[in-house]
Order: structure tokens, then C-alpha cells, then sequence
């Protein structure tokens, strides 16, 4: 992955941290890491535990940021949340998955947050 690509990611994640934060989430940890794989912000609300995948893309070219959540990812993703929910043992009622899609534009930036975007299978 390119330097440039790096940083791209980390920004998206400080934008969508911060996105987060304004609706009152509080964040819970940043990029967990287990060997099953990685999830970029782990935060709370109430009593529900929210896994967030975050792609930022300033480009169309390869698709919607959401679409670069495949189900091969999601499965990653699961794997990691089940690993972080069995050695951390969070008291929580829901959890859920969520993406926060960020198209760059210029000087303009869309977020686009999925609620619940993908499911245990």
C-alpha cells in the first residue's frame, strides 16, 4: 500500500471518528488488532457496541467505498468483532456492523454512515 493511501485511510478514520463523536458516540478503541484482521473504530452509544469499517476513496474508479466492503471483508470483520467480544468482554446489549463511507472531492467531503450495513452469518 502506497504512502499516500496510508494516509488517505488515516485521515478517513479521524474524519469519521470525529463525525462519530458529534452524534454522541463515544469512541471505544481504534484500529483493534488480532490475528484474524483489524477494525478501524470500535464505539458505543447506550448500550450498543458498534464495529465501523471506514473506506474513504477520492476517486469512482474502483467503485463506491461501501462496495469495497465485500463479503470476504465482512467475514474479517465478524471474525475479529467475535475475537475482541470474547477477550474483552464488554457489557453490551447490541452489536451491530456499520460502514462510514467518505468520498473526497476537492475541498468537498461526503460521509455516508451505514447503520447496520452487514449481519452475523
Amino acid at each position: 500500500m502506497t504512502q499516500q493511501r496510508l494516509t488517505l485511510g488515516r485521515w478517513g478514520e479521524q474524519q469519521a471518528a470525529d463525525y462519530l463523536r458529534r452524534r454522541l458516540y463515544r469512541i471505544v478503541t481504534c484500529n483493534y488488532r488480532c490475528h484474524y484482521g483489524e477494525i478501524d473504530l470500535i464505539v458505543r452509544r447506550g448500550k450498543t457496541l458498534a464495529f465501523v469499517e471506514v473506506k474513504t476513496r477520492k476517486s469512482r474508479c474502483y467503485g463506491t467505498p461501501q462496495e469495497a466492503v465485500t463479503p470476504r471483508k465482512q467475514q474479517q470483520i465478524i471474525a475479529t468483532a467475535q475475537h475482541y467480544l470474547t477477550t474483552q468482554q464488554p457489557s453490551t446489549q447490541t452489536v451491530r456492523f456499520d460502514v462510514i463511507a467518505i468520498n473526497v472531492d476537492g475541498d468537498k467531503t461526503q460521509i455516508n454512515h451505514i447503520v447496520d450495513a452487514f449481519e452475523l452469518h
